[in-house]
């Protein structure tokens, strides 16, 4: 009987051969998962929670802010425009209707109202006119503005006793301002910057009996 001539395989060769296969399979393995995920691993950029957008007023919101005057810091719009009180207004309730409100025009609001400057956002309200406007108040007070002022720093109803009652500019605290004044510095006193003001009208919003065009 013939002897074969392959030589059997050892069993350290085959273990020899199986740990080398073994080590390249890994090899190769380990390459393919450090190429597919270096994208996977980078960390996505960072969102922003919309919170510029939201803290910002809405469309159509009136702004509250302050100026200053000679008789200390009181309220305006945010386009200057200077804004009383009545003595004649029980609580929240305004009494200033017909002539006296086109003199006289309210504060109104199409949506929320916002403060500025050193006015006081939780001081800020509103409340609903016989006409179904929103009318803006402050610490209570119903507010208005003047058909008499030309423009923006001019606060020429201040101290007038039409109507019946005195008319005063409001200081951020919610108390009227019962001093002299004529005219003031449109503009924020302290805090957030209000908007600027605008040029004043060609005509006075006085003759239209209304408050113009630039409230």
């Amino acid at each position: 009987m013939r002897k074969s001539t392959f030589a059997p395989v050892s069993k350290r060769t085959k273990l020899v051969a199986g740990v080398g296969g073994a080590l390249g399979a890994a090899v190769v393995v380990a390459a393919c998962s450090s190429g597919g995920t270096s994208s996977a691993a980078a960390p996505a950029a960072p969102t922003t929670g919309g919170s510029s957008s939201s803290a910002s007023a809405s469309p159509g919101g009136t702004v509250i802010t302050t100026a200053k005057s000679t008789a200390g810091t009181v309220l305006a719009s945010g386009t200057g425009r200077a804004i009383y009180l009545w003595a004649k207004d029980t609580g929240t309730m305004s009494n200033c209707n017909g002539a006296c409100a086109s003199a006289w025009p309210p504060v109104t609001t199409t949506a929320n109202a916002t403060a500025a400057g050193s006015a006081k956002a939780s001081d800020i309200g509103t409340i609903t006119r016989s006409d179904g406007t929103k009318q803006v108040t402050y610490d209570g007070h119903p507010l208005y503005y003047f058909s008499g002022d030309s423009g923006p720093g001019t606060a020429n109803g201040q101290g007038s006793d039409a109507f019946g009652a005195k008319w005063w500019l409001v200081a951020p605290t919610g108390s009227d301002v019962t001093a002299g004044v004529t005219s003031f510095t449109a503009g924020s006193s302290a805090g957030a910057p209000a908007a600027p003001a605008p040029s004043a009208p060609a005509s006075s919003p006085a003759s239209s009996g209304a408050g113009g065009s630039w409230s």
